[in-house]
């Protein structure tokens, strides 16, 4: 489950996003100020931070700053008021994404979306509970025991934990996999996907099927 940190004094604001975020499976924690944003990133160690800049104590871009050199990989979106140039490109240097308030639900979710499917992609580490994957190595392991798959099996769970907590239609599974896109050879990813869910055993029940569109893969 992907870890979400909201840093936003407007309680209304913030209390929307954790509704929002948590009913779609992410799990959230609250910061109110500068101090708490920090606080929390140690203690909560989160994988996006949704960052406003008008913050009590310590204002966005200080936090963003601080935060980034310590982190290289986190990612963080700022949610601000401060919709002038000047305002996102300091906020650009060290945020990945700029939102201007007032903004829509759906645009956090699609900008998350994106943003944690590029950070995955640059890791040669993906995990989802207990399984493991080593992108450079070829490796997959459920808790401590290696699992041995298929090229296509390997392929196939990457393409589902790089998208973690995103549902992967079978044509999306098919363009990442095998290269193309052919209606009447979808039932070719169900196949594969039997194989893949016998050799992960217990760990196979983290593969959710979506009925008509495809799979997800999400932590219990």
């Amino acid at each position: 489950m992907y870890k979400i940190l909201i840093v936003e004094d407007d309680k209304s604001i913030s209390r929307l996003l954790e509704l929002e975020l948590s009913h779609e499976g992410y799990d959230t924690k609250i910061a109110n100020d500068g101090d708490e944003a920090i606080k929390f990133y140690e203690d909560f160690k989160p994988d996006v931070i949704l960052l406003d800049i008008m913050l009590p104590i310590r204002d966005g871009f200080e936090i963003a700053e601080i935060i980034r050199n310590y982190d290289k990989d986190i990612g963080i979106i700022m949610l601000t008021a401060k919709g002038e140039l000047e305002n996102r490109v300091e906020g650009l240097k060290y945020a990945d994404d700029y939102i201007v308030k007032p903004f829509e639900i759906e645009e956090i979710f699609a900008r998350l979306e994106a943003l944690l499917r590029r950070l995955n992609k640059s890791k040669d580490y993906l995990t989802v509970d207990g399984i493991n994957m080593y992108l450079d190595r070829m490796q997959v392991y459920v808790n401590e025991d290696e699992i041995h798959l298929s090229l296509t099996e390997f392929n196939i769970l990457k393409t589902l934990m790089i998208n973690k907590n995103i549902v992967v239609s079978k044509e999306k599974i098919m363009e990442e996999v095998w290269g193309y896109t052919e209606e009447e050879n979808k039932n070719i990813v169900e196949v594969y996907m039997n194989y893949l869910r016998k050799k992960l055993g217990e760990a196979s029940k983290y593969i959710k099927t979506v009925r008509g569109v495809g799979y997800v893969i999400r932590e219990e």
